[in-house]
């Protein structure tokens, strides 16, 4: 399963994840690393100093993934910017006579 538009491959299968019970809104391209966090996690009772490698390895890949996402929406902006002015500054479909 390919994300169209970003550099990072899905590794985890639907599979695995349904297995893992990750929840629909978090099964991206950083899932696999999500995964182990949630059973370092569970084996460890939740407790914050624990498993840290692994929130820090999963949060890294979420950012790069925001990251990569509004870089792809500045680009769409500009190329929409660039279409706006290039039709404002085009010329008028319907030319006016002098007498109209």
């Amino acid at each position: 399963m390919e994300v169209p538009g970003s550099s990072k491959k899905m590794i985890a299968t639907q599979a695995e994840m349904v297995e893992a019970k990750v929840p629909l809104s978090y099964r991206d391209q950083c899932a696999h690393l999500l995964i182990p966090l949630n059973k370092c996690r569970q084996a460890e009772f939740y407790l914050p100093w624990k498993c840290e490698d692994e929130r820090h390895v999963y949060e890294k890949c979420e950012y790069e993934l925001v990251m990569e996402r509004m870089l792809a929406m500045q680009k769409i902006r500009e190329e929409q910017a660039k279409q706006k002015k290039h039709q404002a500054s085009g010329v008028p479909l319907g030319a006016r006579t002098a007498n109209a």
